[in-house]
């Protein structure tokens, strides 16, 4: 089983992978932590800070190819990450989809503004966030509004975290 998680920055991503290897002993990856030993390596010229759809395009081909490849050794993966693609199902025959849960987390307007203060407290629980300044409730907001409107566009299914945030994935 294939579990992919994605959405908006600082929608619980990170905690969630935790969580679900906790629960299920499955390995997680990060594409965070991919994406950072291709720059430091300097396989690649982008940076940190280089344009989201960039950066999507060069890590999710990588990305889907370890997807394939655990499918077909029969082996479990929880891969989290803002770089999967929406249409991420075109990349893959049909044989593959039953192998593959994908999620996509948003958090409803409702919920970042009565929750700002908690996002920003829990925002280093599992990864240490060196610079966070780019979380303000303003950039939250447009981040998960966008995120929706793409996931609707798309017709990819996502997670709406709109009155508490409370997610239990079970497989």
């Amino acid at each position: 089983m294939i579990i992919l998680i994605t959405g908006a920055s600082h929608t619980g991503k990170t905690v969630l992978a935790q969580r679900l290897l906790e629960k299920y002993k499955y390995p997680y990856l990060s594409i965070d932590h991919l994406k950072m030993g291709l720059i430091r390596s300097g396989n690649i010229n982008l940076t940190p800070m280089s344009d989201d759809k960039e950066l999507s395009e060069y890590l999710w081909p990588i990305v889907r190819e370890i997807v394939k490849t655990a499918i077909e050794n029969k082996q479990n993966l929880i891969i989290e990450g803002c770089y999967i693609p929406f249409d991420w199902k075109k990349d893959f025959s049909e044989d593959y989809f039953d192998d593959i849960r994908y999620y996509c987390l948003i958090m409803s307007e409702n919920y970042i503004k009565k929750h700002f203060n908690d996002i920003k407290i829990y925002a280093s629980v599992i990864e240490n966030r060196l610079d966070d300044e780019y979380c303000t409730l303003e950039n939250v907001l447009k981040d998960n509004t966008q995120i929706l409107e793409l996931a609707k566009k798309n017709g990819a299914s996502y997670i709406l975290i709109d009155n508490e945030y409370k997610i239990d994935i079970d497989l």
